[in-house]
């Protein structure tokens, strides 16, 4: 048995994949969450109605071609962050859908944070699997967090412990925000970056830190007072993904200076922008993961599950 499969059912996405540890590939299959136009997300218990109608066709269309018995084991996000008392009900869906596959196909199941499956992704997507045996700094940026760790791996996973954060809006809450102002369709992030890529004007912008800390909702007014000031949609874009590099980058340097300098590892939706990507891999010779890897996925939970198996199985 070869096969490893991951589930992901997040606020956004829902999303499974197969690990192939003879092939080293990975197979994926995700859907976007239906977001009514001008809405900002989902309430949870949608989210959950969403989830179960959409998995079990995702499912089969990976599957299509797949021997289940080449499955040797499953993984599952069941919880947004690997801390306790971390809960979002949309992750229930996933989590159960996974406890039936391991008990119908008798194969063990791993039971990850989708942070864990967040940065799992980058760092398969990037080939650096040394850092799985290493200390370093990773950053998970989306429209549900907006935090830095330093993940301690063991070879097989990693532990987290809390290093910065935001103290009021996600960066992806941002991009959302300003999106709809601007009258882009949810999710914003791609249709914000290319409207930011055609701005010949000049911008410069002063973040708001508090220690390692950060606070984002002054981009949002920001964007708001330029808008009316006559400001150009080009513009404004490009004045709101500045602003959350400025801040991502001022994040960095201030973990840096408490924890000393280590690699440092940025995942999650957000960190699919390429004018953050270009910047701060100059800068930091930092990891990103690939655009597809990027966004939530089940990929990275997928390839936890192949590291945690070898270590137990093997």
């Amino acid at each position: 048995m070869s096969l490893f499969l991951g589930i992901d059912t997040s606020n956004y996405t829902t999303s499974v994949a197969l690990y192939d540890s003879a092939t080293g590939l990975i197979a994926q299959q995700k859907k976007l969450l239906p977001v009514r136009e001008g809405q900002l997300g989902l309430r949870q218990s949608d989210a959950v109605f969403h989830h179960t109608a959409q998995l079990h066709t995702l499912f089969a269309e990976l599957m299509s071609d797949v021997d289940p018995r080449e499955i040797a084991a499953i993984g599952a996000s069941t919880r947004p962050r690997p801390i306790d008392g971390s809960y979002m009900p949309c992750f229930t869906v996933g989590e159960n859908t996974a406890k039936i596959l391991s008990s119908a196909l008798r194969v063990p199941l791993f039971e990850y944070s989708h942070q864990e499956g967040h940065i799992a992704a980058a760092l398969y997507s990037s080939k650096r699997d040394d850092l799985f045996d290493r200390e370093f700094l990773a950053f998970h940026v989306s429209g549900g967090t907006t935090e830095a760790v330093i993940a301690k791996g063991d070879g097989f996973g990693f532990s987290v412990e809390p290093a910065a954060k935001t103290l009021d809006l996600n960066a992806g809450q941002a991009v959302d925000r300003v999106g709809l102002m601007l009258g882009l369709r949810f999710p914003c992030g791609m249709e914000l970056e290319r409207l930011a890529a055609q701005n010949a004007g000049k911008i410069k912008v002063r973040p708001t830190l508090k220690g390692c800390d950060c606070c984002l909702s002054g981009v949002e007014n920001r964007c708001q007072k330029l808008i009316k000031e006559g400001r150009n949609r080009e513009y404004v874009a490009a004045f709101c993904i500045e602003y959350i590099r400025v801040t991502l980058a001022a994040m960095t340097d201030a973990v840096f200076e408490t924890h000393g300098v280590m690699p440092v590892v940025y995942a999650g939706g957000v960190m699919s922008n390429k004018m953050i990507k270009n910047s701060f891999e100059e800068k930091y010779n930092a990891v990103f993961a690939e655009p597809v890897f990027s966004s939530d996925n089940a990929a990275g939970i997928a390839y936890l599950c192949f590291r945690k198996f070898n270590n137990v199985h093997t």
